[in-house]
């Protein structure tokens, strides 16, 4: 499986952090100690922020000046369609409607700390962006253990976040 971890050229470096552990297919930083969210999104590569921009499309359009003149356009206007771009890349991560709302990276980590309660025994394992950053993700291991049977299956407790830039979904945080 291919592992769409976004590679940002300008940095030359994949957005994508771990802990301690190798990085997912080898890509990516390794950090040695947890990072709160704040370090997270900047060891991710996530710290961009998001704008949306009116959407045009080609095409040939003939309209009369003020002063009569025959004007050609090649742009036109496509109404209440907008692209969503990062602002550090200019790269376009989607098309959206005009009633679509961004919630920057920094944002969603915020509400993140805001579900963990940020405290005591949170660890923020992993971070990362996929496609061209159009989709995010932090996940984090809870202090926590789930024993089964007579307590030697020990399981670690994890919860994630992840949201989209590109329209194709909302903030999401499971429990994995």
């Amino acid at each position: 499986m291919a592992h769409n971890i976004n590679f940002n050229e300008q940095t030359g470096r994949h957005s994508f952090f771990s802990v301690q552990q190798k990085a997912w297919h080898g890509l990516g930083q390794i950090v040695e100690q947890y990072p709160t969210s704040e370090e997270a999104i900047v060891h991710a590569g996530l710290d961009y922020e998001v704008i949306k921009s009116p959407l045009f499309t080609q095409g040939r359009t003939m309209s009369i000046g003020d002063s009569g003149e025959l004007i050609e356009a090649n742009d036109i206007l496509v109404p209440n369609s907008f692209a969503t771009l990062r602002t550090d890349t200019n790269i376009p991560l989607g098309v959206v409607g005009k009633d679509y709302h961004i919630v920057q990276n920094r944002e969603a980590f915020n509400f993140f700390d805001a579900i963990v309660g940020g405290g005591e025994g949170i660890l923020y394992e992993t971070a990362g962006a996929l496609g061209n950053g159009e989709r995010i993700f932090i996940t984090a291991k809870l202090p926590d253990y789930i024993r089964v049977g007579n307590g030697d299956d020990v399981t670690e407790k994890y919860i994630f976040l992840t949201t989209s830039h590109d329209g194709s979904g909302s903030i999401t945080a499971a429990f994995t």
